[in-house]
């Protein structure tokens, strides 16, 4: 597997979500949240967040992270990590878009 061009992968559909927001859209990755495919929550002292597959309670039962507040922590954690496992799981959000490879899941 390819750890640079799944970076890429998910680093470009972090973009294109910030362009979503910004057209008053649903972020992809909002969506796969509120669809249980993964979970972000805070850490516990708020200054980081936790990523999860799939949800760990029901989604009415716990508040989301706003997507303004976490694309730049995810992107800051995809720059820099080369973990295949996260890489996979922020992908996955996105198995939707044409550019995904299904070797990723």
């Amino acid at each position: 597997m390819d750890n640079d061009e799944l970076r890429t992968f998910v680093l470009d559909r972090l973009d294109e979500d910030e362009r979503r927001l910004a057209g008053e859209e649903l972020p992809l990755i909002d969506d796969a949240e509120r669809r249980g495919r993964l979970r972000i929550t805070r850490t516990d002292d708020g200054a980081g967040l936790l990523l999860l597959p799939g949800p760990a309670q029901a989604a009415d039962e716990r508040e989301l992270v706003p997507f303004r507040d976490k694309v730049g922590l995810l992107r800051s954690e995809v720059e820099q990590t080369d973990d295949d496992t996260v890489l996979r799981l922020l992908a996955g959000a996105f198995d939707t878009h044409h550019d995904w490879q299904e070797e990723w899941r």
